[in-house]
């Protein structure tokens, strides 16, 4: 009840400069754990409802608009200093290829995890048991099927090297 009542409260705040500033306050109320302060457009789209508690996210990461969030089972880390773009998908449920009648397609949850520094470009869709490494950007639109290393511009579906990138400054 708790997650839900905070979670609307926060996704309902004008985009405002003084609520942006504020609104990570709410979704930490909700249970997203927070280190440091967080610049959060919102709205968040948490699925399903009570797993704001397999979030983390990073002192000085910025998420834009309309951010989803499926992590039934297992957690969404983002660490510090990322910028999410708006219509990010972050999904730890992926489903089986074969139908069996009996069973259906079942399914499998897996962790994915955001390093610092990273930049991941507007709707782009992070998959199941990906992780993205320190300084990495994913281009806008991409979807990540594998783990992306440091300093390095992936794009396209699925995400592929576009380029590696200079160190990252101190």
């Amino acid at each position: 009840m708790r997650e839900f009542f905070f979670l609307t409260l926060a996704n309902h705040l004008p985009r405002m400069k003084p609520f942006d500033y504020g609104r990570f306050l709410l979704y930490k109320l909700a249970g997203i754990k927070i280190s440091g302060k967080a610049l959060i457009f919102g709205p968040l789209i948490i699925r399903p409802i009570g797993c704001a508690k397999h979030i983390s996210i990073g002192d000085g990461t910025f998420l834009n608009t309309h951010i989803r969030f499926g992590c039934p089972e297992d957690e969404i880390i983002i660490g510090s200093n990322c910028q999410i773009g708006p219509g990010t998908m972050f999904e730890t449920t992926q489903h089986g290829l074969l139908y069996d009648p009996e069973k259906g397609r079942g399914s499998y949850t897996r962790p994915i995890t955001i390093q610092d520094k990273v930049w991941i470009g507007a709707g782009a869709i992070i998959l199941a048991g990906i992780t993205i490494g320190e300084g990495a950007v994913v281009a806008a639109g991409a979807v990540v099927t594998k783990d992306v290393a440091p300093l390095t511009l992936v794009g396209g579906v699925p995400a592929k090297v576009i380029k590696k990138l200079d160190a990252l400054a101190e």
